[in-house]
C-alpha cells in the first residue's frame, strides 16, 4: 500500500476516534499510523495497524470497532480494557487481547495514574471499511 493511502486512512480513523494530544494526566489517547496492509489470501480484507499512545490516567471513551477483528499488544505500561460485559482486565508490557467484531469496548485506559501506555492496536476488516472506531453517542 503506497504511503499516502496508508496516511489517508489513518487520518480517516484518527477523525472517527476523535483523538487529541494533551500535556496533562488523566488527558485524552494520540494515535499515529503503524502500517497497513491488504491480505493477499483473504480477498477484500485489510490489516492496519495504530500506536495508541496514553499519558499518565489518560483514557478513550466508550466505542466500538464496527466489524473488524482487533488485538490490542501492549507495548509499554499498563492498559485497563473491558467489551462488552466482561470483567475489567489490565495488561502490562507484552501482553496482548483480541476483540470479536462489533464489541463493545466499555472501558480503555492507562491502568497508571503516574506512568504512560503504549498499545498497539491492528484491525483486520474490509478493506473498503472507514471507520474502525466509533465512539458511543452521548
Amino acid at each position: 500500500m503506497n504511503l499516502n493511502k496508508l496516511l489517508l486512512s489513518a487520518a480517516l480513523i484518527v477523525a472517527s476516534f476523535g483523538a487529541v494530544a494533551h500535556g496533562n494526566s488523566g488527558g485524552r489517547e494520540t494515535i499515529s499510523p503503524a502500517f497497513q496492509y491488504a491480505i493477499p489470501n483473504v480477498p477484500g480484507k485489510t490489516m492496519t495497524a495504530l500506536i495508541v499512545d496514553y499519558p499518565s490516567g489518560g483514557t478513550t471513551p466508550v466505542h466500538r470497532h464496527g466489524q473488524a477483528f482487533v488485538v490490542g499488544y501492549v507495548l509499554s505500561g499498563a492498559i485497563r480494557s473491558q467489551l462488552d460485559d466482561g470483567k475489567a482486565m489490565v495488561y502490562k508490557a507484552g501482553d496482548s487481547w483480541q476483540e470479536a467484531p462489533g464489541a463493545h469496548h466499555k472501558m480503555s485506559d492507562n491502568a497508571s495514574k503516574t506512568e504512560p501506555a503504549k498499545l498497539l492496536a491492528i484491525f483486520v476488516a474490509d478493506a473498503d471499511e472507514k471507520k474502525l472506531v466509533e465512539l458511543d453517542k452521548k
